[in-house]
């Protein structure tokens, strides 16, 4: 059954709210059709968090959130692959948009942060993917990486908000990086499309912090167990997300991923858990609510 469209779902789920907790429609990729987008989601229910990776994307994600008394938010931060180190050449995104910084505006992202419709700091972390290959630059590089998330880290506890971790092939120094530096681990926080050991779930967990699930869950990653991951997390920590137009779930109709899709998410998660479709809707809008002061 296609869940994309309201008129395709059973009564009972047609008034369910959803929130997709990471979304990218504030990526230029949608610019051609972003405002028919939003309000088709905004439509069937969807509520969404637009997630900045550089400053100019994070202020099209607070102007969006600007427009809406309620149902889009954003969260505003400098990815990681975005400080421009100098040390790397990173692939361009073309779907993104914006340009990398050579550093960290602490304030004109407070600024920005302290928009209304802003309810998080992110995406932020560390990110080892694109990296050099000598090891002098390899260490230089991962050390301006954690010099950036310490300082956006600050920036979200001055503000008092939440944080949208991104972390890529670096779960194991972010682990311990926010254990040496508790001062800075923040208390509400989500580990982002989560792909890693079921030890780092379990210290993810320990500090508190909830799990996002999007369309990766259905690839197969060697050495990652998503069932097991899914399982094991505790249903009022779970998080449902896109990453789109990034992870389109297999059976969605669109190769661009748009936030309708969280359901395909949904229904993966409520198999593994054992829950219906509506409670689980029920379970992680709740969660999102909770952790992002909806």
């Amino acid at each position: 059954m296609l869940i994309g469209a309201s008129k395709n779902l059973p009564s009972t789920l047609r008034k369910v709210e959803w929130i997709d907790t990471h979304a990218h429609l504030n990526f230029s990729v949608f610019e051609p059709d972003r405002e028919e987008m939003t309000e088709k989601c905004l439509d069937n229910n969807i509520w969404m968090i637009n997630v900045g990776s550089n400053f100019e994307n994070s202020r099209k994600a607070a102007e969006m959130a600007a427009c809406y008394k309620k149902g889009i938010y954003a969260a505003v931060g400098l990815h990681p692959i975005n400080l421009d180190t100098g040390l790397v050449r990173v692939k361009e995104d073309k779907l993104e948009g914006g340009n990398r910084e050579k550093e960290f505006d602490y304030n004109r992202y407070r600024k920005l942060a302290g928009l209304k419709g802003v309810v998080a700091i992110g995406e932020i972390g560390l990110d080892y993917y694109w990296r050099p290959k000598t090891t002098g630059k390899k260490k230089l590089f991962k050390q301006k990486q954690k010099e950036l998330l310490a300082t956006e880290l600050r920036l979200a506890k001055d503000l008092e908000l939440p944080v949208i971790f991104h972390c890529r092939v670096a779960h194991k120094e972010l682990i311990e990086f926010l254990t040496k530096n508790e001062a800075l681990r923040p208390s509400k926080a989500v580990a982002h499309s989560f792909v890693g050991t079921h030890e780092e779930l379990g210290h993810y967990l320990k500090f508190g912090f909830s799990i996002g699930f999007n369309g990766i869950i259905f690839k197969n990653i060697d050495g990652v167990d998503f069932e097991r991951l899914i399982a094991d997390t505790p249903p009022e920590r779970i998080l449902i997300e896109t990453d789109c137009p990034y992870l389109a779930p297999p059976g969605f109709t669109n190769r661009r991923n748009e936030p309708i899709a969280v359901k395909y998410v949904a229904r993966k998660v409520a198999q593994i858990k054992k829950l219906s479709l509506e409670e689980t809707a029920r379970i992680t809008t709740q969660n999102a609510r909770a952790l992002f002061s909806l």
